[in-house]
């Protein structure tokens, strides 16, 4: 059994391409319905406006509109949508998860919703998949769990025999109580648990020394020119004697991983990850996870893809909403610069890569 730290280059990695992708939309955003969430960091979120939606492709909207089950998406409502900017154009609606530019629910539709991508047999080779069938999103897996019942767990996508976990800016794979995970019925016969990456988890939020009056309080005089180093260690004095007091749960890091490996064991289906190629983070977590399904049929038909490579088998036109919104471009490709923003769409990444070739 190993006890694995959470990397600070997880979180790092994120608030980079979360500050990368607000850029981007700050731009994008100038010819679409829009706000700006409060804050120093604003994320932008988009309003829908006639048939068009400024977080999406045009004919991946269009498609999405036409199609009752995945039109079904924008139901979820925005975690933070009461924090946000009420819109200008219909002021009583709310706001949505899909509205969100960094939504990897968003970007997931916006390929796989696209009739050209769908129809596309690159796409298919790429994926893996065998099926006439359209992809189904927000698929309501049926996990057993010990007791009898099933966890419905929501997966991003299934595509015939494919389920897809779509990530983008998001830190984590979830961390969970082992007491919880442990109450999945495959879960001894699909890994191999003294692989599988765990962390000690806190029973209560962690403290700070303001917080613990009988020991400490504001109203303290300096007493020498070094007083202010004196406070910040006698406040960590504190917060260290409460951590090591508090009761500590043994938890498994990669929770959506372990519960959709068990998603797709029971439905007899493949399991993919797609990420964006600047979180190797993520795919090390996928991997952590990955290395301890000792389920041999199990493990062949786990899998895992960047967004860059998924890009060659897309059309020129969505290729280019996703350099210029995204910086997702072919593996080899040079994302639009920032200052190239400004223009209109001109030129795609392979040409610019030949420019600076040359």
């Amino acid at each position: 059994m190993s006890f694995e730290p959470i990397s600070g280059a997880a979180f790092l990695r994120a608030s980079q391409l979360r500050a990368d992708l607000a850029l981007r939309n700050h731009l994008w955003a100038r010819s679409h319905p829009h706000v700006e969430s409060y804050g120093s960091n604003p994320v932008i979120v988009y309003a829908p406006e006639d048939c068009l939606h400024g977080n999406f492709y045009s004919p991946a909207y269009a498609a999405i509109s036409a199609h009752p089950a995945w039109l079904r998406r924008f139901d979820k409502i925005h975690a933070q949508g009461r924090s946000l900017p009420r819109s200008s154009i219909d002021p009583a609606r709310r706001w949505r998860e899909l509205d969100s530019c960094m939504s990897s629910d968003a970007l997931l539709m916006n390929l796989f919703c696209t009739p050209e991508v769908i129809a596309s047999s690159g796409i298919h080779r790429t994926l893996g998949l065998d099926t006439e069938s359209e992809p189904v999103f927000g698929w309501k897996a049926r996990v057993p769990l010990k007791n009898g019942r099933f966890d419905r767990t929501e997966v991003d996508m299934r595509w015939g025999d494919l389920l897809v976990e779509a990530k983008l800016t998001e830190n984590d794979f979830q961390i969970r109580e082992a007491s919880l995970v442990e109450t999945y019925r495959d879960l001894d016969e699909v890994f191999d648990l003294d692989l599988l990456p765990r962390i000690p988890m806190r029973t209560r939020r962690r403290r700070d020394a303001v917080e613990l009056t009988e020991d400490f309080t504001q109203e303290w005089e300096a007493p020498s020119e070094s007083a202010e180093e004196i406070a910040r260690e006698f406040r960590a004095s504190l917060e260290a004697r409460a951590d090591a007091e508090q009761h500590w749960l043994p938890g498994f890091v990669g929770y959506q991983l372990i519960r959709n490996v068990l998603a797709a064991h029971a439905a007899g289906a493949a399991f993919c990850v797609i990420h964006d190629e600047r979180r190797p983070d993520l795919r090390e977590a996928w991997f952590n996870v990955m290395r301890a399904v000792k389920n041999a049929a199990m493990r062949i038909r786990c899998k895992t893809l960047t967004w860059q490579e998924i890009v060659p088998c897309l059309p020129t036109g969505l290729r280019e909403f996703l350099d210029r919104k995204y910086g997702i471009v072919a593996p080899g490709e040079i994302p639009m610069a920032i200052e190239d923003l400004e223009a209109p769409i001109h030129a795609t990444a392979s040409d610019r890569r030949a420019k600076i070739i040359k």
